[in-house]
């Protein structure tokens, strides 16, 4: 209620504070229907990585590391609470060993990761416990603008190192006693 004498100065403060209120809920509008968006969107969740071979069986990435064309990786997820299978997908990595596999549906309320199932090398084949399985989250409502999730690398072992591992190794200050 206006307590001033003028009636009019208290339409003026009145329409004031309408126009206030206006501006405020335009800006909020602005900053908050694109992350709703976002959480709402019908795009495909895209999970990509890739899968190579450990040369140097180091447990890790390192110079001397190579991609794995045609290695067989599988997304699996499962209810939080339950535990049960809810959605599998597989994919065949390319010539960079790379995978995508386009998901359909929101899997929020599930643990989803992927799973390094068969490399197409035989001399690089054995699964590196540890660099086998990466999870991933698969879902819009994150607060993540994109549609690509990005998984951790999955490794394969190499059947006998390279022969220049010891040096490459040294790079990372591994295999040194100091």
């Amino acid at each position: 209620m206006c307590h001033r004498s003028d009636k009019l100065s208290c339409m003026e403060v009145g329409e004031s504070e309408i126009v206030r209120s206006q501006i405020q809920n335009a800006w909020y509008r602005s900053q908050i229907e694109p992350l709703a968006n976002t959480y709402m969107s019908n795009e495909n969740i895209v999970i990509q990585g890739r899968a190579y071979c450990d040369t140097c069986r180091a447990g890790f990435e390192t110079t001397a590391t190579t991609y794995v064309e045609g290695a067989k990786v599988k997304l699996v997820c499962t209810n939080f609470t339950s535990g049960e299978l809810t959605y599998t997908s597989e994919a065949t990595t390319d010539s960079t060993g790379t995978y995508q596999i386009s998901v359909e549906h929101d899997h929020q309320e599930e643990n989803c990761d992927i799973r390094l199932l068969k490399s197409s090398q035989s001399d690089c084949s054995e699964i590196n416990e540890g660099r086998n399985r990466a999870p991933i989250v698969v879902t819009h409502n994150v607060g993540i603008t994109s549609n690509v999730r990005y998984a951790n690398s999955l490794g394969f072992l190499k059947e006998k190192p390279l022969s220049n591992c010891g040096q490459i190794l040294m790079q990372y200050a591994l295999g040194t006693e100091d």
